[in-house]
């Protein structure tokens, strides 16, 4: 017996080592360009040893005090709370009625939701200076277009959390429960709904606010320089300097952490409001 579990133990040995190793390669790979960012940032110079020789904040200090670093993260908000926003106010009630009414267009809608995946960002920017030209420079070139483009790129990271949300849930029984006693289409998708398949929306909403926050490609063909966003500022410093674009890509990476961070304290908070407010 005590051969068996010896032999028992060791594999669960090597399989819990393997495990670890795995976990620190991944880990490694992932952090290990951002960390090698952020020393950059701070480096005085970097090119001829394999550490930084002298430490700084004389980079990251030049782009904080240039007006345009408060103006392009503000512009870049906007666009990503607004993508965020109306990609959540547009998704989840379609998503749920597809679930509920029509199931079996569920294939055709996850073939469009999977699309942008496919189509580069510079063809999509055309595609929508072409379709809406007619509506002039005042509308096609505005912020608002910018982000009904982003919304259609982000289409595929905000659907994918809410259908599996859905799905895990006896959405038919739910809303008959609610309809039997008396709660409309909309008191149904909001107070019985959506409170079940929040961990799917709320994951889906930071997955469109991040990849928002950093695109480039759109932003630069549809509006460019009229409604300069925080990634074309962070462009135009590395035909120059590319220590103070690395403190630009630090930025960028700890707002978008704060900003998910609050996201998540917002609607941990609504949720357990909700929880109090319920039957006693």
């Amino acid at each position: 017996m005590g051969h068996l579990a010896l032999g028992t133990v060791a594999p669960m040995k090597r399989a819990s080592l393997a495990r670890f190793l795995v976990l620190g390669f991944f880990l490694t790979y992932m952090l290990l360009p951002l960390l090698a960012t952020v020393a950059f940032s701070f480096s005085v110079r970097w090119d001829r040893t394999i550490l930084p020789e002298g430490l700084t904040l004389d980079w990251w200090q030049a782009v904080v005090e240039r007006r345009a670093f408060l103006l392009t993260l503000r512009n870049s908000l906007f666009i990503s709370v607004g993508a965020m926003v109306f990609s959540v106010l547009l998704v989840t009630p379609t998503a749920y009625w597809a679930h509920l009414r029509v199931p079996q267009a569920k294939p055709l809608i996850e073939l469009f939701t999977v699309l942008p995946f496919g189509i580069p960002g510079v063809v999509l920017a055309l595609a929508l200076l072409r379709s809406y030209a007619r509506l002039g420079p005042a509308i096609v070139y505005s912020p608002w277009m910018l982000i009904a483009a982003c919304m259609v790129l982000a289409l595929p990271f905000m659907y994918r959390p809410v259908a599996n949300a859905l799905a895990s849930l006896n959405v038919r029984a739910l809303t008959e429960a609610a309809q039997m006693l008396g709660a409309s289409w909309t008191t149904t998708l909001t107070r019985v709904i959506a409170p079940n398949i929040l961990t799917g929306v709320l994951g889906g909403a930071l997955l469109v606010f991040s990849t928002v926050f950093v695109e480039f490609t759109l932003a630069n063909l549809l509006v460019g320089a009229r409604f300069k966003t925080f990634p074309i500022y962070m462009v135009e410093f590395t035909r120059f300097d590319a220590r103070q674009a690395s403190a630009l890509a630090a930025i960028s990476f700890v707002v978008a952490w704060l900003t998910s961070l609050a996201i998540i304290s917002v609607a941990g908070s609504a949720s357990r409001g909700r929880e109090s407010l319920g039957p006693r």
